[in-house]
């Protein structure tokens, strides 16, 4: 009777090793670069949202066609211009298992326009929000806001509670290199947790157990495993080491493309790459000319009109680019084709406006690159130091880690650097109000114009979509003219995974694993 028990337990738990096996989904999931944070409110930067959004959820969000609906609120309605009521989900609970209500909502607004925050510009219209009951959050705004919804989609509710006892009620200073407890822990109320935190080499999420929504993946656990080499990341995917790379090296994709267990998907991504320059030091930190050059607009346009953009697309991108003209792209408020037309490449044209601006032997400058955060972003910053090197504008790249990179040049040590710009809100007015109003925390071009930031103002608070469009129209007519940036071209990603794995390819880049299935 032992033998027989012994052999009967012994095949009771191969059935359950053999069922957990099948159930259990894990998918290895890598980029080239880690999320910089997990504080929800630290980095506005595209791979940390995106491990935000696996865990964080917001009042409202974007789904796989990008539109607007209900997440944490199920309805909201105007009392006035200015006056918004969301009602919330009842049965929403963070990963720990504590219930969420209106007083997470409003802690998380006004963290978010905290200092240290870097979603502060998102919600800068916001003047008070307030619980007026346990599900029933009110906002108010300085002016009637037309964009509110599309700015809320991007600013995550946290617990309250978790926050107070873990020493965490304002946002990390990521600028500062702050070390804090949500930086390298979490707790959302989304459908999957992390478990598992080792920054730049991996991440563990779990199933939520607890989520409130219906589950439509099949995904036990996901893991990010960050790999910055791009050999090195398409061989871990060739060799099944890795199920899917959400930034696949455009150089690789056919050869990804012949392999008859993967395949390869692509979209033009809502993300313009572009050069700046800073146009307010009195001298540049790397130059030899004792004064700066990047003043002078003859100057901003020779360098525009000295790079060959159509060689960048066909040579480094492989065809996988769209040139700009403009820092957005179709589909966002305010874009048209007629400014997304880009200045014609003219290696003479560009040599005189230098001679003009009495720089007719060039001059020396820095150009500083991350090497792991865009599609062949050092390889672009290689062409172009090429490029302006035809017309005597010696430059010397500086590349480096994007985490580096970007804490450099908020502390303004950047005179000539590359930065992406991508537009969640789907409206000029995010383009404008990080990037061109005066002071704002990403001008480090330092351009500066009263007629643009009044333009920016009725933006925020114009109803009117035809007194709106008119002002966006005329900021980006002001700005095009100024040059203050060197546009260079819209982003196409592509995604690559093995054939059983589908993880749906989105405009902004960001999977939604609670959306994806392995077969």
């Amino acid at each position: 009777m032992k033998s027989k028990n012994f052999f009967k337990f012994l095949i009771a738990m191969l059935f359950v090793f053999a069922s957990t096996q099948s159930f259990a989904k894990t998918i290895k999931w890598s980029m080239q670069g880690d999320s910089l944070t997990l504080d929800p409110h630290a980095q506005n930067e595209g791979p940390t949202t995106m491990v935000s959004r696996q865990i964080y959820e917001a009042l409202v969000t974007r789904g796989l066609d990008m539109s607007i609906g209900p997440q944490l609120a199920t309805d909201w309605k105007t009392t006035n211009p200015t006056t918004w009521v969301f009602n919330l989900r009842k049965d929403v609970k963070f990963s720990n298992g504590t219930p969420m209500t209106s007083e997470d909502v409003v802690f998380s607004i006004l963290r978010a326009q905290q200092r240290t925050s870097d979603f502060k510009e998102y919600i800068s219209t916001i003047t008070s929000v307030k619980a007026l009951d346990d599900y029933t959050v009110e906002i108010q705004t300085r002016e009637p806001n037309p964009i509110l919804l599309n700015q809320l989609s991007n600013i995550f509710v946290m617990s309250k509670k978790w926050c107070e006892e873990n020493f965490a009620m304002a946002p990390q200073n990521w600028d500062a290199g702050q070390e804090t407890f949500s930086a390298t822990n979490s707790l959302g109320t989304g459908p999957f947790k992390i478990t598992l935190r080792e920054p730049n080499t991996k991440t563990v999420f779990k199933k939520n157990s607890k989520w409130w929504g219906e589950v439509e993946h099949n995904i036990t656990e996901i893991h990010l495993l960050p790999i910055k080499n791009a050999a090195t990341r398409v061989a871990a995917l060739l060799s099944g080491e890795l199920d899917v790379v959400t930034d696949a090296p455009v150089q690789d994709l056919d050869r990804i493309r012949s392999s008859g267990a993967h395949k390869v998907q692509s979209t033009p991504q809502m993300r313009t790459i572009f050069l700046g320059m800073d146009q307010a030091a009195d001298k540049l930190r790397t130059g030899n000319t004792g004064d700066n050059p990047f003043k002078k607009k003859e100057v901003r346009q020779a360098l525009y009109q000295a790079i060959d953009i159509e060689a960048i697309k066909k040579k480094v991108m492989r065809g996988l680019s769209e040139p700009a003209g403009i820092i957005t792209f179709p589909g966002v408020t305010g874009y048209t084709k007629e400014l997304d037309e880009r200045l014609p490449y003219d290696v003479d044209a560009a040599k005189q406006l230098l001679a003009d601006a009495g720089y007719p032997d060039g001059f020396e400058v820095e150009l500083r690159c991350p090497n792991d955060r865009y599609v062949n972003d050092e390889a672009i910053c290689t062409a172009v130091v090429g490029m302006l090197g035809k017309i005597g504008v010696n430059v010397s790249l500086f590349a480096q880690t994007k985490s580096k990179h970007f804490k450099e040049l908020k502390d303004n040590q950047g005179d000539f650097y590359m930065l992406g710009w991508g537009v969640p809100t789907l409206d000029s007015h995010y383009v404008f109000h990080y990037l061109y109003e005066s002071g704002a925390s990403w001008n480090k071009v330092n351009f500066s114009n009263a007629e643009v930031d009044a333009a920016i103002r009725v933006m925020e608070g114009e109803v009117d979509l035809d007194k709106r469009n008119a002002a966006i129209a005329n900021a980006w007519k002001i700005v095009k003219d100024n040059i203050a940036y060197l546009p260079l071209h819209h982003q196409v990603i592509s995604w690559a995974s093995k054939r059983s794995v589908d993880v749906p390819i989105r405009p902004n880049n960001e999977p939604l694993f609670r959306f994806s299935n392995v077969r």
